[in-house]
């Protein structure tokens, strides 16, 4: 299990006001993909002194940091996610914009399979599926 984002910053030495707490908190208690509008929404309503700004100056600085991940989905919202996270792979609903995340271990296999045979070691990718959902007979 990877180290709470407080502690990480704290690692660091990032200077941690009670507001960049209050969105780490956020941050680390989200199991969606958040934006930062969604992280403004959350933080605001803990903290009401919190603004847009210092939302959007957090999180660029712990992008920086290597303590989120920013992930674009194609929708024109960047989202964001625990950089530490177990390693998981993305299915992204194009009708509602729902983020599914799962693994697939064949997936895993066939990657480092494929950087093998092209005489490369495999260190880390990004897999984003986009798609809609079948449609069911309901008879």
């Amino acid at each position: 299990m990877s180290k709470p984002i407080l502690k990480r910053c704290e690692d660091m030495g990032l200077r941690l006001t009670g507001q960049r707490r209050t969105i780490a908190r956020v941050i680390e208690e989200s199991d969606d993909h958040p934006d930062v509008e969604e992280l403004f929404s959350r933080a605001s309503a803990r903290d009401e002194g919190i603004s847009i700004a210092t939302v959007y100056r957090t999180v660029k600085l712990f992008e920086e940091a290597g303590i989120l991940d920013k992930l674009e989905f194609g929708d024109g919202r960047a989202r964001y996610e625990d950089a530490e996270r177990d390693h998981h792979d993305h299915l992204i609903d194009l009708n509602s914009g729902e983020v599914i995340e799962f693994v697939e271990e064949e997936i895993e296999a066939l990657q480092e399979r494929i950087a093998r045979k092209l005489g490369y070691e495999l260190r880390g990718h990004r897999l984003e599926l986009y798609g809609v959902p079948l449609k069911r007979d309901t008879d």
